[in-house]
Formats: structure tokens, sequence, C-alpha cells
């Protein structure tokens, strides 16, 4: 078969491997000339920051007498489910209050307002987080 049709069928131009032969020998001549260089690069994906490690809150002892804080990010249907938790600590530890607030923002946004409520006036909190 002819050299040209078969890489035709290929997808390659003939000129293309011609062009691949005197690019190496080009190359070859042009390395001894820059083997001293430097190529410096940079990492794309960056240097991400240190990560701040924060503890976890301490366990209550019992939730008798005490303050949840049910907080929702404004996912549909996450009031419904804080609802139902409410109610199932209404029915089986009455003595647990329970009080619902919507955050403001998205969920990673911070909520100033109502950390300084949840810290003045509750024990625990129960956060629904949508995806």
């Amino acid at each position: 078969m002819n050299r040209r049709i078969m890489l035709s069928l290929l997808g390659m131009s003939p000129a293309l491997l011609g062009g691949g032969i005197a690019e190496a020998q080009k190359s070859k001549k042009d390395e001894t000339k820059s083997s001293a260089g430097t190529i410096v690069a940079l990492n794309p994906k960056g240097i991400p920051p240190p990560i701040q490690l924060v503890p976890m809150a301490k366990r209550l002892d019992r939730l008798d007498g005490k303050t949840i804080f049910l907080v929702s990010d404004g996912f549909p249907g996450a009031d419904r489910f804080l609802a139902q938790i409410a109610i199932w600590f209404k029915k089986n530890m009455p003595t647990v209050t329970t009080e619902y607030r919507l955050k403001a923002g998205a969920f990673a946004d911070d909520d100033p307002k109502l950390n300084a409520e949840i810290k003045a006036h509750g024990n625990a909190v129960i956060m629904a987080i949508g995806h």
C-alpha cells in the first residue's frame, strides 16, 4: 500500500511525518546549546491556605432543662424536618425547650446575630444544612 494513502487513512498528513523528522534533528542541535538553561514552573493548583482546626463543643451531660436551637439554612424541607424534631422533644423530653431559627445567608455564610443569640440563650444547636 502506498505510504501516502496509508497515512491519509490514519488521518495524518504526510507533511506532518516529514516535519517530525526535521524537528527532531533540529531539537538535537538546540539541545546541546541550551542544556545549561533552567525552566521555572508554578503549580497551577496553587498553595491552599493553612487549615484552622476548631475543636467540637463539649457534649452536654443532660438535656433536662436545656434550650436547643433548631437552625435551618433555608433549604426546602428543612423547616418541616426540624418541626418533627421539635415534636419529638415535646413528646419524649418535655423539659427540653426548642427554638426554631432561620439562618441568614447561605450555609457557609456567618450569621453573627444568630450566633450571639445562641451563645446567650442556648445550650445546644441542631442545624439542618441542605445539599
